[in-house]
């Protein structure tokens, strides 16, 4: 299980990410995160194994 975390300011963009990897049986979505204080917190407390970051974070 590849462990992921969505970082984007934008919700409905995490949503649409969780919901296309939830149909996928190998990820697993452990966190999410709207800003890049909440993502720094984020990946530290999950460890993820892939981060997938909104490049335009606000």
């Amino acid at each position: 299980m590849i462990r992921i975390v969505l970082i984007d300011d934008h919700a409905v963009v995490r949503t649409g990410y969780r919901r296309l990897l939830s149909a996928e049986g190998d990820f697993d979505v452990v966190g999410e995160a709207a800003s890049a204080d909440e993502a720094n917190a984020l990946v530290l407390r999950c460890l993820p194994d892939v981060a997938l970051v909104d490049l335009s974070l606000k």
